[in-house]
C-alpha cells in the first residue's frame, strides 16, 4: 500500500513538472491544435456517415454532387411569412413582378389586385372585367399588367393610373390564360373555345390563330427563346407549337384527366405538366417521351413550375398542399400546409427564395 501511494505522488510530480516546462503560448498552441483536430475529426465522421448512407440507399456516385447541393439548399425550409387578404371571392392566380417587389392576383370577385411583397399591403385594385378573372401577368417593363377573364376579353392595364389601355377581343369563350413574350411585344392566349391566339400588343390585333386541341386550352407559355409555345388542355394532351409555322411539332400524351398547366424548364429542354389525374410529369422536348412521373398529391394538381435553377419543381393541389420536388430523384423535398381550401396557383421569385400561393380560402400566402 505504501509503495502504491508513493507511486501516485511520483506521477503527480511528473505531470506538474511537464506542465511547468511548457510556456503559456505553447499551451495555447496545443489547445488550438487539439480543437482543429476535433473539428476535422467531426467533419470527417459526418462525411463518412453521409457517404455510407448514400451507398446504403444505392444512390449512384454521379448524384453525390447534386445531393450535396440539395442538402445545403434545403437545410432551411420554406416557412409562412405573410398572409394577404382583400379579395371577396376565390383567388384564381398569383404572379410576381420581374423585380419581385410586387404580386398581381386575380379573383372570381371580377378584380385584379396589386400587392407590395415586403409590406403585404394592397397597392391597387383594377376593376373593369365583367366576370371572374382567371389570370394576370406583369409586362416585362413592369409598367403594365395583362389579364384575362370569363368575359372573353384580355385587358392591358396601366398600373400607376389603374386604367385600361387596351382590350383584346376575338375569343368566343372564356380566356383561361395569357403570357407575354420576353420582349413584351407579343401576347399569347388560351381559351375555352379550344384555340390559342397570338397578339401584337402594340396594335392590339390578333396576328395568328393556332388550332389543334379538341378541348379548352388551360394554359399557354412561350419558350425561353420565344420560338415555341407549350399548351395544355382539357383534352388531356400537351402540345408543342412552332410559332412561325403555326403548327404542332409534338403532342405529349400520358395524363388521364385535364392537364391544368404545362411549363418549360429554364433551359427550354423539358416540359413539366400537372393534371387532375393527381400526377406531375416531366417530358423531354426532343424525344417527346415522358421521363419522370411524380406522385404524392392526394387530389388533382392545379399548378406546377420549375425553380430558376431547374433542379426543383413546385406544385399545388386540390389537396390544399404545396409541394417541392427534386427533379432528378422525383422525390418530395418539402410540403407546405396552411391553406384551408384547394390551392389554385403558385409562383416563385426570380432568385428562388420566395414562394407565393393563392387559394379558394380567399387568401394569398407568402413563403420564405
Amino acid at each position: 500500500m505504501f509503495l502504491f501511494k508513493e507511486k501516485r505522488k511520483l506521477n503527480k510530480i511528473k505531470v506538474q513538472f511537464y506542465r511547468n516546462s511548457i510556456s503559456s503560448e505553447e499551451m495555447k498552441t496545443t489547445t488550438k491544435e487539439r480543437k482543429k483536430q476535433l473539428v476535422q475529426l467531426s467533419e470527417d465522421i459526418v462525411k463518412r456517415i453521409i457517404k455510407n448512407w448514400i451507398r446504403i440507399l444505392n444512390i449512384k456516385l454521379g448524384w453525390i454532387d447534386d445531393f450535396d447541393k440539395m442538402v445545403v439548399k434545403y437545410t432551411k425550409y420554406f416557412q409562412l411569412s405573410n398572409i394577404l387578404e382583400g379579395h371577396s371571392a376565390v383567388i384564381n392566380s398569383v404572379k410576381f413582378s420581374l423585380d419581385d417587389h410586387k404580386i398581381v392576383s386575380t379573383s372570381s370577385d371580377d378584380t385584379v389586385r396589386i400587392w407590395d411583397v415586403i409590406s403585404g399591403k394592397q397597392i391597387k385594385i383594377l376593376e373593369g372585367h365583367s366576370n371572374l378573372v382567371y389570370a394576370a401577368v406583369f409586362s416585362p417593363n413592369g409598367y403594365n399588367v395583362l389579364s384575362c377573364s370569363s368575359d372573353r376579353t384580355i385587358r392591358l392595364w396601366d398600373i400607376k393610373l389603374g386604367t385600361i389601355l387596351k382590350t383584346l377581343e376575338n375569343h368566343t369563350n372564356s380566356v383561361w390564360d395569357i403570357n407575354f413574350s420576353s420582349d413584351g411585344t407579343y401576347v399569347i392566349s388560351g381559351s375555352f373555345d379550344n384555340t390559342i391566339r397570338l397578339w401584337d400588343i402594340n396594335s392590339g390585333q390578333e396576328i395568328k390563330r393556332l388550332i389543334g386541341h379538341s378541348g379548352g386550352v388551360r394554359n399557354v407559355q412561350f419558350s425561353p427563346d420565344c420560338k415555341l409555345i407549350v399548351s395544355s388542355s382539357s383534352d388531356t394532351t400537351i402540345c408543342l407549337w412552332d410559332i412561325k409555322l403555326g403548327k404542332i411539332l409534338k403532342q405529349f400524351k400520358g395524363h388521364s384527366d385535364y392537364v391544368m398547366h404545362a411549363k418549360f424548364s429554364p433551359d427550354g429542354k423539358y416540359i413539366v405538366s400537372c393534371s387532375l389525374d393527381k400526377t406531375i410529369r416531366i417530358w423531354d422536348i426532343f424525344t417527346g417521351k415522358e421521363i419522370k412521373l411524380l406522385q404524392g398529391h392526394s387530389r388533382g394538381v392545379r399548378d406546377v413550375q420549375y425553380f430558376p435553377d431547374g433542379q426543383t419543381i413546385l406544385s399545388c393541389s386540390n389537396d390544399c398542399t404545396i409541394r417541392l420536388w427534386n427533379v432528378r430523384s422525383g422525390t418530395e423535398i418539402q410540403r407546405l400546409e396552411g391553406h384551408s381550401d384547394l390551392v389554385t396557383g403558385i409562383d416563385i421569385s426570380s432568385d428562388g427564395n420566395t414562394i407565393v400561393s393563392s387559394s379558394n380560402d380567399f387568401t394569398i400566402r407568402i413563403w420564405e
